[in-house]
Formats: structure tokens, C-alpha cells, sequence
């Protein structure tokens, strides 16, 4: 039975697996004719205790990920999506990512920035793959 994906996330992190991540799902979403929702999410949780400072770095943060995502937004409709939805969240990538509302298939690489994950399944793909309520594929 084929399924017909209409709404596709993409998690990203701005590094290589989750830019081939990208990819795949740009090509994903023109075969489909589906909506593509870039996905960010700064993990505030690893900023530390001081609370005035993690604030302010977060918003520069967010400032500086949502001009990269703009740009991956625009490559996506010139390579031919119609729809591309781009959001930068803040809090834990792990819960934002599997509650995403209304998503058919969510695509993330299988590891991210974090070198020590780099060594088996990154701990975001895990859970991606154990508690998302849609399909997920995982590139590598």
C-alpha cells in the first residue's frame, strides 16, 4: 500500500546529516506535492544556569537560525516545493520533534552536531523514532 505523504518535517540543525536530511526531504515533498515544514529547535536546556544570559543568547541565537533557515526555505521553493514552512524553536529538540501536529513523515539525519552521538544513532533520532506519531525515515 503506498502512502501519500502530505505535510513533511525535516529537523535541522545546520549540520551535514541534517543538510542531506534536508535534501531528501525537498525530494521527498515535490514527489508528493506535500507542504515542507523546515524544523530548528534550540536546545536551551544546554545553555546553563544563568538566566538573564541564556535569554539573550537564545535570541541571538534564534536571529542567526532563522536567517540560515530562510535560506534553505528559498532552496527548497527554487528547487521546486510549492509550500515551505520554516519555524526555529526554543526548548528540547527531543519533545518538540516528536509533537509535531499534523505531519505525515518526519526525516532527520541520523546524527547531529553532538560528536559523541556521531558514534551510534543520535540520541534526537532515537527518540524521533520511538515516540513520533507518524512515519520517520532517518538518513544517513
Amino acid at each position: 500500500m503506498a502512502t501519500n505523504y502530505k505535510r513533511i518535517a525535516v529537523a535541522i540543525d545546520f549540520s551535514e546529516q541534517s543538510l542531506k536530511a534536508c535534501e531528501r526531504a525537498v525530494k521527498l515533498a515535490k514527489e508528493y506535492g506535500a507542504t515542507l515544514q523546515l524544523v530548528n529547535v534550540i536546545d536551551t536546556k544546554s545553555f546553563g544556569a544563568i538566566t538573564a544570559y541564556d535569554l539573550k543568547y537564545a535570541e541571538k541565537l534564534k536571529a542567526e537560525h532563522l536567517t540560515k533557515i530562510e535560506k534553505l526555505r528559498l532552496e527548497a521553493q527554487t528547487a521546486g516545493v510549492t509550500e515551505v514552512l520554516a519555524v526555529v524553536e526554543t526548548g528540547s529538540p527531543k519533545s518538540i520533534l516528536t509533537q509535531l501536529p499534523a505531519v505525515d513523515l518526519i526525516v532527520c539525519g541520523a546524527t547531529g552536531l553532538n560528536q559523541l552521538e556521531k558514534m551510534v544513532i543520535g540520541s534526537v533520532a532515537e527518540r524521533i523514532v520511538r515516540l513520533a506519531t507518524c512515519d520517520v525515515l532517518i538518513v544517513r
